[in-house]
């Protein structure tokens, strides 16, 4: 059986960015990826938001590592060449009865080391954004876009720089805990049976699956796995009218149907939250006219046929629809009693943002348990 010292599963963001951070410490790192090519699930399927830190709870792993990373990401982007654009992003009440939302979610980004929040009038939003329908807004100048794509590459080279390798095509069968490590089984076209002293299990959308396949983790401690699919549509047929992202109040499940850019420069909406039970991309047409609905209570003008199905991303949730807002999960030896074994569950909004971050906690994590 072949050894190393440390296997991270999956190539997305996230498990890129701690198999970057093992790799930088000195580690023996090998990632192993199901699939073909790197992040070709939730890291791909995402707003590509660098995330200020507003919307989570004081005190909460998101709000921390969200904050952490994103001064983290902005230097990383600088430093390797990685396309950003700190473009800032309004956040807007349509009408009255939603201005206290708005200022109970300033209250909350203070809490959370977030200062550069910048309350806005009618006529000051509409400065900035002539197009835009509010009564009132805030102003994040530190939220921006990144090219994740791009990010992830860098994290790839990073990380093989430092000695780690990437084997893609690689899913995990099986695992079994034993005194001296934990033996791992992967399928794929070349299966083999190797044994590592630490496991980061980053599989995303999987990552509860993958930890109940491994024989020894108490299966109390892995929670459930829920499906919040987010659809996007496109603006077509016209220039985008905002140079800002623009943010509803937030919504159950997400943070409502937003607008983004890309770095090429094209207007998306989305995501909304659709609860679903198997993993489907879809993006069924239909709900278009619930986006024209929502999109035209701060962008009235938005066109008839103006918008196009997109492309969809799921959410890996810990609770179901209704259920209450859940932290990032990072959950090490000192919980599930496994030695050597880190488990990410629920890595959602704002993974991407936070990645950075996630993956030093991981090390820290990893120098601590062996």
């Amino acid at each position: 059986m072949d050894q190393v010292e440390c296997l991270v599963i999956g190539a997305g963001v996230v498990g890129l960015a701690a198999a970057r951070s093992l790799a930088r410490r000195g580690r023996e790192v090998v990632i192993a990826e199901a699939a073909g090519l790197i992040g070709s699930e939730t890291s791909s399927r995402n707003s590509e938001v660098i995330h200020a830190g507003i919307y989570y709870p004081a005190g909460s792993l998101k709000a921390r590592l969200c904050v952490d990373g994103k001064q983290a990401l902005y230097a990383y982007c600088a430093e390797r060449g990685i396309a950003h654009n700190r473009c800032g992003k309004l956040i807007v009440a349509a009408d009255d009865g939603q201005v206290p939302d708005l200022q109970a979610l300033k209250a909350r980004a203070e809490a959370n080391g977030v200062t550069d929040l910048e309350w806005l009038d009618r006529d000051q939003a509409l400065a900035l954004e002539p197009h835009l329908h509010c009564v009132a807004a805030l102003l994040s100048p530190s939220t921006g876009i990144i090219d994740s794509h791009g990010l992830m590459l860098a994290l790839q080279g990073e990380a093989e720089d430092h000695g780690a390798m990437l084997a893609l095509g690689s899913p995990i069968t099986s695992g079994e805990v034993r005194n001296d490590g934990i033996a791992i089984r992967t399928g794929g076209e070349d299966p083999l049976e190797l044994k590592a002293r630490i496991v980061v299990n980053a599989a995303g959308l999987q990552a509860q699956a993958l930890a109940a396949r491994i024989d020894g983790m108490p299966a109390a401690q892995i929670p459930g796995t829920h499906y919040a699919k987010g659809n996007y549509f496109v603006l077509s047929g016209m220039r985008p009218p905002f140079s800002r992202l623009i943010y509803p109040v937030p919504e159950p499940g997400g943070l409502g149907t937003h607008v983004t850019i890309d770095m090429g420069g094209q207007m998306r909406f989305g995501p909304d939250v659709e609860w679903i039970d198997d993993i489907d991309y879809q993006v069924d047409p239909a709900r278009g006219d619930k986006f024209y609905a929502a999109v035209r209570r701060y962008w009235p003008a938005l066109p008839d046929g103006a918008i196009q199905p997109g492309y969809a991303g799921i959410r890996p949730k810990l609770s179901a629809a209704g259920g209450k807002a859940d932290d990032f999960v990072i959950q090490g030896p000192g919980v599930h009693g496994v030695t050597g074994l880190i488990n990410l569950f629920g890595i959602e909004s704002p993974g991407l943002t936070a990645s950075l971050a996630i993956g030093e906690t991981v090390a820290d994590l990893a120098a601590a348990s062996v």
